[in-house]
């Protein structure tokens, strides 16, 4: 489904954020599905580097719903996303050369460079510290996977 001749890009995307609402609202059900926050911050990275609004606005919509869901505190991810993609990122990839090393730093710097964020967060605004179990590790693995698939 296309909008129009000049114009291709496909109206998916909506069916995409729909189908990412119902799927975040589960992964707090279940805690066998990872929350698929490293494949957002890939997707985030490819709408800065692409230069794409339209997308961007949608991953940071995606990301808004990952916190509200989370309960972290409104944009903090959008804020790290955006320092890491500025000033880490570019020294990773220059670093690495094959791209499955920097897509496993991605997944891997997303989880635990989000939490280490969250906890500095925390300390400078005296809120509580957020909690950190062993189904991070279970959430790097699987979202490698989903990553090397991008």
């Amino acid at each position: 489904m296309q909008r129009s001749i000049t114009h291709k890009k496909p109206l998916v995307n909506f069916l995409y954020i729909a189908l990412f609402v119902i799927y975040e609202s589960l992964t707090s059900i279940y805690l066998f599905l990872p929350p698929l926050f490293g494949v957002l911050f890939v997707f985030f990275y490819k709408a800065l580097k692409d230069e794409d609004t339209f997308f961007l606005v949608l991953v940071i919509f995606c990301l808004m719903v990952f916190e509200a869901d989370k309960g972290y505190m409104l944009f903090s991810s959008v804020l790290f996303f955006a320092i890491i993609y500025k000033f880490i990122l570019p020294k990773i990839i220059y670093s690495f050369n094959c791209s499955s090393c920097i897509k496993i730093s991605f997944v891997f710097m997303a989880y635990i460079g989000y939490y280490l964020f969250l906890l500095l967060l925390s300390k400078i605004f005296l809120t509580t510290i957020p909690s950190l179990n062993y189904y991070i590790v279970y959430y790097i693995v699987i979202e490698f996977f989903l990553v090397s698939l991008l």
